[in-house]
């Protein structure tokens, strides 16, 4: 069937858009908890590649908490990597497990390549489903850093007291950005953000909502991973 629907709010961030459908019993798709997931697992992915409806492809998770340059230049943060075979069309579809939970929502793949395809986490496209509906976008604070999710040496997170050997290792700071302001370096370890520990990209995100615009926070980081350091930060808000 086909039914006119209404944009209700998009997020180029995280290529994500949430449409309203004027109609009731419709089938739907449960969540999944992508936080569980690790490389190895079963990944199938739903879609139209081509045109061809309904297509089903299976692979497994490559890895996690990849960063993707998209063509427009944005940077797309913690997506998953997957083998299972995407073809244009296959955009927007779900990335589901064996149990058919929904992990991700299928968004790029790499062209020339063989079994490199990305999704969006289901705990990432949660929280701005989320926020479209309340606000009709996503407005976040801004720190200028670009980070990866990381595994830390065991040695590391006893030292520091960690309840979870990962945090979120920065890659790249924008110039002039509060991270640059804050003295913060690449390569830095973040570990806490407003006294939270930051064992993921989403822990960052989820901490950068519109209340933290302008409100000083403590950062703490893990740098040459031997020193910490304690830095006072104020988000911006994000520009577009």
């Amino acid at each position: 069937s086909i039914y006119p629907a209404q944009t209700v709010g998009l997020d180029t961030a995280t290529d994500t858009a949430v449409l309203r459908v004027s109609a009731s019993g419709l089938p739907i798709a449960v969540f999944g908890d992508s936080d569980k997931l690790r490389a190895g697992q079963l990944a199938i992915a739903i879609g139209n590649p081509l045109g061809f409806q309904s297509t089903v492809t299976t692979g497994v998770i490559s890895a996690l908490g990849r960063s993707l340059r998209s063509i427009d230049g944005r940077l797309i943060e913690n997506i998953i990597q997957t083998d299972a075979a995407l073809n244009p069309g296959n955009s927007g579809g779900p990335l589901v497990d064996s149990r058919g939970y929904v992990i991700g929502i299928n968004t790029a793949l790499i062209q020339f390549a063989q079994g490199i395809s990305f999704a969006i986490p289901v705990n990432t496209v949660r929280w701005v489903v989320t926020q479209l509906i309340r606000e009709g976008k996503v407005t976040r604070g801004f720190l200028g850093i670009t980070g990866q999710a990381i595994p830390l040496p065991a040695r590391v997170a006893q030292y520091f007291n960690l309840e979870k050997p990962a945090a979120v290792q920065i890659v790249g700071i924008v110039p002039g950005s509060p991270a640059g302001k804050a003295g913060l370096q690449e390569g830095d370890v973040i570990i806490l953000l407003d006294g939270k520990p930051i064992h993921g990209v989403d822990d960052v995100h989820r901490l950068l909502n519109r209340d933290a615009i302008g409100k000083e926070m403590r950062i703490v980081v893990v740098r040459n991973w031997s020193t910490q350091v304690e830095r006072p930060i104020v988000p911006a808000e994000s520009p577009e």
